[in-house]
């Protein structure tokens, strides 16, 4: 099944009628004679999308839909709310009431069905985002949304540019804080910075011209999560489906309607910002999970991968690279005689000195308490071994001002080099460990030095560790 789906009709043949079709399409439907029997079924068991009549027997719509998202876990529930005649003014009070959606019967199944994929596809891409920043909550990475929001911008599209929508930008503007620009179809993908809202405006003076410029919004990677509401004229429903099976987030069958989009935009706004504060916690959730908050160097889960694909690279280009690892001599000392945040300190300011002395596609990773891991593509041995000699003497030349503006301590470095060998794809551990043993050369000579590892060269460990005393 495709999804769950609860009827709510107090007239037994509108709810058989309902069923069939979307047991036609696959979907799992329960019913419920009564507004009270519907809000037990969602409290049991909440459906992603509840389908009710404006006439419930026991409850008007703006009751149901009030009750409906006070339930625990149901707040996000799709409501498609169903009036009993095409008049406008029903249309409007359905969706004042709090629906989603609103139809009118008799119900044109194409339609339905259609609006029907459209909300479940952003329900289901909300509970996905939501469930990984509730993960972020519980780790405390998340952050709360601010309480004040700036208006919108809301750019309206006319596909006829012989369309006048003056006096309907006017009745937005007196009906909502947001900003509205009308803007032509050529302009659209210009628009910097990209609207939070499109509104397409297809009446059919072009035939195919509004879906053309919806298929671009969504394939542009700096427009398609914007929202998109699209207007058809009437009768057109065939171009109505067509374009929310595109990607456009509303649907408003029967021309520009100012006052219906008041009552549309509010939610497709809210939801755009909702879904992008989401997106905005996953992309820092995954640096979080990355990057070593101490210094904001990247860390050994982000490091060990990195290592795999410079690998791969290299091997098949037949390109050397290095790989330095690099650790505090006597860092103990430090925090046993000036405290843990002198500690902290040393390293803030030993991961910025070996940043600044490296070249941009280096990688610097801590991977340790107080070590150090440098990756460095189309690098050979002796350049490896030059910069190791260059981050050793930064490191030891300068000192660290201590928190609270006390004294300045010096501290020194050891560091590993180890080499890939030509033509191998190594596993990262493999190039890691050879690094490792190279460095515990270094600090066995007497530390404040470099060592390459022995099985890159037997001789070079001892004649870069004399040349350094």
């Amino acid at each position: 099944m495709t999804g769950r789906i609860l009827i709510a009709d107090g007239v037994p043949t509108n709810r058989i009628l309902l069923r069939v079709a979307l047991n036609t399409a696959f979907y799992s439907v329960s019913q419920a004679g009564t507004g009270a029997e519907a809000l037990v079924a969602v409290r049991r068991d909440p459906p992603h999308l509840v389908i009710a009549s404006t006439e419930l027997p026991d409850m008007s719509a703006e009751d149901f839909c009030t009750r409906l998202r006070a339930l625990p876990g149901a707040a996000g529930t799709q409501v498609i709310l169903v009036h009993p005649d095409p008049d406008r003014a029903q249309r409007l009070r359905a969706l004042a009431a709090g629906a989603d959606d609103a139809i009118a019967r008799p119900v044109g199944e194409q339609v339905l069905l259609a609006r029907i994929r459209n909300l479940l596809r952003a329900r289901l891409a909300e509970d996905e985002l939501q469930l990984r920043d509730d993960t972020r909550r519980a780790l405390g990475l998340s952050e709360p949304p601010a309480g004040w929001q700036s208006p919108a911008r809301v750019a309206v599209v006319p596909v006829d540019p012989d369309l006048n929508l003056y006096e309907g930008l006017a009745a937005l503007r007196r009906g909502l804080p947001d900003k509205f620009d009308p803007i032509p179809p050529e302009e659209v993908l210009r628009a910097d910075p990209a609207p939070e809202v499109f509104v397409i405006v297809d009446t059919g003076a072009a035939p195919s011209s509004g879906l053309n410029l919806l298929t671009q919004l969504r394939a542009s990677p700096a427009r398609r999560h914007s929202a998109i509401i699209y207007i058809t004229g009437r009768d057109a429903v065939q171009l109505g489906i067509s374009a929310l099976d595109l990607g456009a987030n509303d649907l408003l069958e029967n021309g520009f309607d100012a006052e219906e989009l008041v009552l549309r935009l509010p939610r497709q706004i809210a939801r755009k910002r909702t879904a992008d504060r989401l997106r905005a916690n996953m992309r820092q959730g995954l640096r979080a999970a990355v990057t070593d908050p101490l210094t904001g160097l990247y860390n050994r889960r982000y490091a060990l991968p990195h290592l795999a694909r410079l690998s791969e690279h290299s091997a098949g280009r037949s390109r050397p690279y290095a790989l330095l690892l690099a650790d505090l001599d006597h860092f103990k000392r430090i925090n046993d005689s000036h405290g843990h945040t002198a500690g902290d300190a040393v390293l803030i300011e030993v991961a910025r000195r070996i940043s600044e002395n490296l070249r941009a596609a280096d990688l610097v990773a801590r991977i340790g308490g107080e070590e150090f891991l440098v990756a460095m593509p189309d690098t050979g041995r002796e350049a490896a071994l030059r910069t190791a000699d260059r981050l050793r003497r930064v490191i030891e030349c300068s000192t660290v001002s201590l928190p609270g503006g006390g004294a300045r301590i010096g501290t020194t470095v050891s560091i590993g080099v180890a080499m890939a060998r030509h033509g191998v794809t190594e596993r990262p551990e493999t190039l890691l460990d050879r690094a490792d043993r190279a460095l515990y050369l270094a600090k066995g000579a007497g530390r404040n030095r470099i060592a390459l590892a022995a099985d890159d060269d037997p001789g070079a460990a001892d004649r870069a560790a004399s040349a350094l005393s």
